[in-house]
């Protein structure tokens, strides 16, 4: 059975960036709501428990018919927020360290070309979704939007920061003002788990 995962901070942490109240009713109501979505799921094929999330979600065509779509659904939710959770601190800002950073600046020129890039990709998913900074098979950077809780692993890339655009994870604070929201975010992206994240990746 999946527990909800503790926040790496407190509810308050990224104030003034993204409030308190948002944080905890992002974290406390819908993430919860995605792990009980996602247990629900799983107890029809109680076997897949043995599975990591992960797992699941790189193969989605292996889940069974019946529960693939809950699986998509919450598990994507459980492994998105996850994975958002992290990459952000109070702390973070500024420009993209290491190995992750010169990479950034490789393949697209400069860090504000790439900034200015993953902010449209952010700003103009339809409706709810993400945006992400991923790693092709061949360990390229590639910058792409989901909708809903889809996740780039299913598509064989691998994320290593993640911007989710869903109206929850900002109407209490920003509105209807997805832009100024992703402005503020630039502020708080925690650039260490990046690095972590792209090294993890490409075996360094």
């Amino acid at each position: 059975m999946y527990n909800l995962p503790s926040l790496p901070y407190a509810y308050g942490a990224l104030e003034p960036y993204i409030e308190a109240q948002i944080m905890e009713l992002h974290h406390a109501k819908h993430q919860q709501a995605y792990v009980d979505g996602l247990n629900d799921a799983l107890k029809k094929h109680p076997e897949l428990f043995e599975k990591p999330l992960i797992d699941l979600l790189k193969d989605l065509n292996a889940v069974p018919a019946d529960i693939q779509t809950a699986v998509r659904n919450h598990g994507g939710g459980v492994y998105n927020h996850t994975f958002f959770w992290n990459v952000m601190n109070i702390k973070g800002g500024g420009e993209p360290v290491g190995k992750s950073g010169q990479a950034i600046v490789d393949v697209f020129g400069n860090f504000e070309v790439f900034k200015d890039k993953l902010s449209t990709a952010a700003r103009s998913r339809f409706g709810s979704g993400w945006a992400w900074l991923s790693v092709d098979a061949s360990g390229t950077l590639v910058i792409s939007s989901t909708a809903n809780q889809d996740n780039p692993i299913s598509t064989g890339l691998f994320p290593i920061l993640g911007l989710d655009v869903w109206e929850h994870a900002y109407y209490l604070q920003y509105f209807n003002r997805r832009t100024d929201y992703i402005s503020a975010w630039w502020n708080i992206v925690n650039w260490k788990q990046v690095e972590e994240n792209y090294l993890t990746i490409i075996g360094e």
